[in-house]
């Protein structure tokens, strides 16, 4: 046979007669992959022919016609455990079929094992071609690794530290939801910031709490729980995971306004909420958006028995959600029980630490020489224009690639497109344009346009290009970044200044996140042009020496 061969028959009785007992791969390592018209199922055993005749025999496998037999003659039992959760993964991002399969336990996930970069890539590859050629799934492998609901799939593979992050918060579930509690539940902390994979391990955690509750063995039996977001485009993306998977409901993902009034209105009380983006629930009241109580973590800490938050301070986009550390020491001290976790590992950015480094002291208006990565770019322009077509240019050899903006250039949610225009005038591209039910960058169209932070918030770009509006300044005769509230023109991030000592300082706060989150969005690389001339000049000054310093 080839090296790498794929077999097919129809999933039925009758067909077993067909596959010899002489055949080589009937005690050998394979991966298989049955399927129907709109659901499928992927494994993997050392054991082909009596897996399959266990697997017709299961009512859940009732609508499944077609079977397919994946062999290597190098494949061995790290390799196929660790192919079968990456076609799991590639499978979700190519939403054709409704998955049946369940998570692994974490014992059951493989990280270094002998010659695993063949595996992972050559091998996977190949396989994939083959699949695709095969009308077996509908798209190329490089379209589904820039989707976003593969980048969240709850089957991706976790990090030693990511891996012991989910065994403590379902352990810790377990546990709480045995107390009994009283006027607030129990409330445990992930925090960590842009790009440590915090929306990974909250995807994977709840997606494996949703099979427990249906398993009458575990601690987590028939618990009500929820995964809550209050970013629209990270809720799109989680509801159409759950479109994927047998074992998630559309239901039990929501926005935690609504999820809060409607609890609040039949007085009922779940077990278990997950919360993605914690800095995005309101600190305040918001009557527009039919909230009316202080504090929303406080309401769902009231609502649930256990709350599990992704919590990241540097990320508050808006003065009613402005968090502080005394806001959540008090709310810790009011849950029954609380632990914190950490994450520190940086995914997202192929970037080294000087680049993080000097993006970070942006955040403390410090503007710093232009940093080198040979296997990151990071590149200034002195026009839009340039920078527009550059990364054009990035998204047709890598895809995925955008321009962005901090929130400097009017718009209103009135249908009708609105201009950042910039080059003394002359260029002008589309801001802010998010009427689509696909997530921004998803959507084909939008690389002629330029989005905001609430279109890129926790989700990865290839390439992005950072527009820093009139708000971002530069003072030569102090070599300091000077922060102009008064041209930031998202009117919703000011309102809600009450109990706020310093106003200006949290104006300048609010910009200096949504700043840092939008320069963390590249994984390959961040474009750089800026509005404000002396801070142009500058950068390109920084970015002339740079090359000099390098040639």
């Amino acid at each position: 046979m080839e090296k790498l061969d794929i077999e097919s028959w129809k999933f039925k009785e009758s067909s077993f007669n067909k596959i010899s007992n002489s055949e080589e791969f009937l005690n050998y390592p394979v991966i298989y992959v049955l399927n129907g018209s709109k659901g499928a199922y992927i494994g993997e055993t050392v054991y082909f022919k009596k897996r399959m005749r266990s697997h017709i025999k299961n009512k859940e496998r009732k609508n499944l016609e077609e079977m397919h037999l994946i062999k290597h003659e190098e494949f061995n039992r790290s390799a196929t455990f660790h192919l079968e959760t990456k076609l799991i993964n590639y499978f979700i991002g190519d939403e054709k079929y409704k998955l049946q399969n369940k998570s692994k336990t974490t014992s059951d996930f493989t990280h270094n094992y002998f010659n695993k970069v063949f595996y992972d890539q050559d091998v996977f590859k190949e396989l994939w071609i083959k699949l695709y050629d095969k009308g077996i799934v509908e798209n190329p492998q490089h379209v589904i690794e820039n989707k976003d609901i593969f980048k969240l799939s709850p089957f991706k593979e976790l990090s030693l530290q990511q891996l012991d992050l989910k065994e403590k918060v379902i352990q810790y579930c377990e546990e709480q939801v045995k107390v009994k509690h009283h006027d607030y539940g129990s409330l445990y902390v992930i925090s960590g910031d842009a790009g440590v994979g915090k929306s990974v391990v909250l995807s994977s955690i709840f997606n494996t709490i949703q099979e427990q509750s249906s398993e009458a063995s575990s601690p987590l039996y028939k618990t009500d729980n929820y995964l809550v977001v209050n970013h629209e485009e990270m809720y799109k993306t989680y509801k159409g995971i759950a479109s994927q998977l047998k074992h998630l409901k559309a239901k039990n993902f929501a926005k935690p306004t609504p999820l809060i009034n409607k609890l609040k209105k039949i007085n009922g009380k779940v077990d278990i909420i997950l919360v993605d983006e914690a800095h995005l629930l309101l600190t305040r009241p918001d009557t527009y958006n039919n909230f009316y109580a202080e504090n929303q973590l406080e309401e769902l800490l009231k609502l649930a028995k256990i709350v599990v938050i992704v919590y990241d301070s540097d990320q508050v986009l808006k003065l009613k959600s402005l968090w502080n550390e005394l806001t959540l020491e008090r709310l810790t001290k009011k849950a029954k029980n609380t632990q914190h976790y950490e994450l520190t590992n940086q995914f997202r950015m192929q970037a080294n630490d000087e680049v993080i480094y000097w993006i970070n002291q942006i955040k403390q208006k410090r503007l710093l020489p232009l940093p080198y990565d040979e296997g990151y770019e990071l590149k200034v322009f002195s026009s839009l224009e340039e920078m527009h077509k550059n990364i054009i240019e990035r998204n047709i050899e890598y895809g995925l690639s955008r321009v962005v903006s901090t929130f400097d250039y009017l718009h209103k949610k009135d249908g009708e497109v609105y201009y950042i225009k910039e080059d003394n005038g002359e260029y002008k591209i589309p801001w802010n344009v998010t009427d689509t039910k696909y997530t921004w960058a998803e959507n084909k169209s939008t690389i002629a346009e330029a989005g905001s932070i609430y279109t890129v918030q926790g989700f990865d770009l290839n390439y992005v290009g950072v527009i820093l509006g009139p708000s971002i300044t530069y003072d030569e005769q102090n070599d300091i970044l000077v922060i102009k509230t008064e041209a930031y023109k998202d009117v919703g991030a000011y309102s809600g200044t009450e109990g706020i000592e310093n106003i200006e300082e949290a104006k300048e706060r609010i910009i200096l996140n949504s700043l840092n989150i939008l320069m963390k969005r590249g994984v390959k690389g961040l474009f750089i042009y800026a509005s404000d001339e002396a801070l142009r000049n500058k950068l390109l000054e920084y970015e002339k020496n740079r090359g000099e310093i390098n040639e």
